[in-house]
C-alpha cells in the first residue's frame, strides 16, 4: 500500500499518530497564535471601516509574500537540526547542534534584514499599482513600512522556532506565541484607535502592533532557550561563535528551494489579491471578501502545516538513526491524518460559513461574495492537506528541488495563468482565479505524493553514516 501504511498494526500506528501529535500540536497552536494576529489585525481592521480592511488586506499580501518566502529558506533548519540530534543520540556530538543553533540565529538576523529592505522596496509599487483612495493608499504604504521592522525579529524566531521544535519541545514556542497574540489585541486597539494618547493610525497601525509582537516574540522565546535546562546539553549559549560562511552555504542550498515552493505557494495567493483590486466592479467589496477567506484558510492551513513540521522532524530524526523504513513509514501516518483533518475542516466551511463571514464585517456584499468563496475553499482542503505534508515530509529526507519544480508546474502553470483567463476573459471574475486554484492544488498533491512515494521507497542511507 501507499507509504507502507498497512506495513504494522493498527497499536503501532496509533503510537506513530501520537508521537506525531504530540510534537505537531503544540507548533499547531503556536501557529495558530502567530496567524491568529493576522485574525486580528483584520477584525480590527474591518472594525476601522471597509477602506481600512482594504488597505491591510493590499499591505498584509507584501509582508506575508515576503515573510513565508523567507521562512522557507529557515526552515532547512529543522531536518538539519533533527538529523544531527538523531545522530547524537546515537553516540554523535550534541555540542554540534548548539554550533548550527548559534549560525541558525546568524542566518535568520541576515534573511531578516533582506526580507525588512524587501518591503521598503514594496512601498512604490504599492503606491503606483493600485487605482485606490488616496486614504487606502496611504493607510497600506504605512503598514507596510511598520510591518517590515518587524522582518528581522521574526527571522531570529524561526531560527529559534526550528531549534526548539528539532529537539522536541515545542510546547515553549506555544507558550510564546499565545503570550504574543494576547499581546497583539491591546496593541491594535491602541495604535489603530489611537487610545491612550495614540495618534490613530488606522489599519496602519496593526503594522506597528505586528512589529511590536514579533520582537517580543523572538526575545521571549531567546530567554526560555537560554535558561531552561534541557537545553543546556547542545551548548547553545556556551560561547560566542562568528558567522560560518560555509555552514551559511549549506544552510542556503537546502533552503532557498524550500523558500522558492513557499514563494510560488504564496504568491499565487498575493497576485490573485493584487488582480482581484484589478476586476471591474465594486474593488473594496472585492478585496475585503477574499481577504476573509484567506485570514480563514491561513488559520486551517496551520493544521497540515504543522502535522508536516512534526513529520519532517520526526522522519530526520528517524534518518539520522539510520531508519529509513519508519521515516517512510512515519510519511503515511501524516499524510494519512491530515488527510482525515482535512475532511472535518471541510465540512465546517461549508456548514459555518455564514457566521464565520460575519465576524468580520456587517456589509452584505462583502458577507455574499466571501461565502461564496469559502466553497471553493472548501473543495480544496483535502488537496491542500495532502501536497502540504508530502511536501514537508521530502524535507525531512531533505529533498527540496523536486517538490519545488512540482509547486512551480502545478501553482503557476495550472493555477495562476488559468485562473487569470477565466477571471478576465471568460467572465467568472473572482470566482475564475478560485476555480483554478482548486485544480493547481489538485495537480500539485497528485505529484508530490508521487514522488513522496517513489523517494521514500527507493531511499538508501548514505555511505558515509551508514
Amino acid at each position: 500500500m501507499l507509504l507502507d501504511i498497512n506495513r504494522y498494526s493498527f497499536a503501532t500506528y496509533k503510537k506513530e499518530f501520537i508521537a506525531i501529535l504530540t510534537l505537531g500540536l503544540p507548533m499547531m497552536l503556536s501557529q495558530v497564535a502567530q496567524v491568529g494576529t493576522g485574525f486580528i489585525d483584520t477584525v480590527m481592521a474591518g472594525g476601522a471601516g471597509k477602506e481600512d480592511l482594504a488597505a491591510v488586506a493590499l499591505g498584509n499580501s507584501f509582508f506575508i509574500t515576503i515573510y513565508i518566502t523567507m521562512l522557507g529558506v529557515m526552515t532547512a533548519l529543522n531536518p538539519m537540526i533533527s538529523q544531527a540530534h538523531g545522530a547524537a543520540v546515537k553516540g554523535g556530538n550534541s555540542q554540534a547542534i548548539g554550533e548550527m543553533g548559534r549560525q541558525g540565529i546568524w542566518f535568520g538576523a541576515l534573511m531578516g534584514l533582506i526580507g525588512m529592505l524587501l518591503m521598503w522596496l514594496a512601498v512604490r509599487p504599492f503606491q503606483a499599482f493600485f487605482d485606490l483612495t488616496d486614504y487606502t493608499q496611504t493607510v497600506g504604504s504605512n503598514y507596510i513600512w511598520f510591518a517590515s521592522l518587524a522582518m528581522p525579529a521574526a527571522m531570529i524566531h524561526r531560527s529559534l522556532h526550528a531549534y526548539a521544535s528539532s529537539l522536541n519541545r515545542p510546547k515553549a514556542i506555544m507558550w510564546v506565541s499565545w503570550l504574543c497574540f494576547f499581546l497583539n489585541i491591546p496593541l491594535n486597539w491602541i495604535f489603530v484607535y489611537g487610545e491612550f494618547g495614540m495618534p490613530k493610525l488606522g489599519g496602519a497601525g496593526c503594522g506597528l502592533a505586528t512589529a511590536i509582537v514579533f520582537w517580543v516574540n523572538a526575545i521571549v522565546l531567546g530567554l526560555f532557550i537560554a535558561k531552561d535546562k534541557y537545553f543546556k546539553e547542545f551548548g547553545l549559549t556556551d560561547k560566542f561563535s562568528l558567522p560560518d560562511l560555509k555552514l551559511f552555504g549549506d544552510i542556503a542550498r537546502l533552503g532557498i528551494p524550500i523558500g522558492f515552493s513557499f514563494f510560488i505557494e504564496i504568491s499565487l495567493f498575493t497576485c490573485i489579491m493584487f488582480l482581484v483590486a484589478k476586476l471591474d466592479g465594486h474593488t473594496e467589496n472585492l478585496v475585503a471578501a477574499q481577504q476573509i477567506v484567506i485570514s480563514l484558510i491561513s488559520l486551517i492551513y496551520m493544521i497540515p502545516q504543522s502535522i508536516g513540521t512534526a513529520s519532517t522532524v520526526r522522519i530526520g530524526y528517524a534518518l539520522g538513526q539510520n531508519r529509513p523504513a519508519q521515516a517512510r513509514y512515519i510519511s503515511g501516518v501524516s499524510v494519512s491524518s491530515a488527510i482525515v483533518a482535512a475532511m472535518i475542516t471541510a465540512i465546517f466551511l461549508v456548514v459555518a460559513r455564514y457566521p464565520l463571514a460575519k465576524m468580520y464585517t456587517d456589509d452584505l456584499a462583502v458577507i455574499g461574495i466571501a461565502t461564496n468563496i469559502m466553497l471553493f475553499a472548501a473543495a480544496f482542503q483535502m488537496f491542500d492537506a495532502t501536497q502540504t505534508v508530502a511536501s514537508y515530509a521530502l524535507r525531512g529526507y531533505k529533498v527540496t528541488k523536486i517538490p519545488m519544480i512540482i509547486h512551480a508546474t502545478a501553482f503557476w502553470g495550472c493555477g495562476l495563468i488559468p485562473g487569470f483567463i477565466l477571471a478576465f476573459f471568460m467572465g467568472m471574475g473572482i470566482y475564475g482565479f478560485w476555480t483554478a486554484l482548486v485544480v493547481s492544488l489538485c495537480v500539485g498533491a497528485g505529484f508530490l505524493m508521487w514522488y513522496l512515494e517513489k523517494y521514500s521507497k527507493a531511499y538508501k542511507i548514505p555511505s558515509h553514516t551508514a
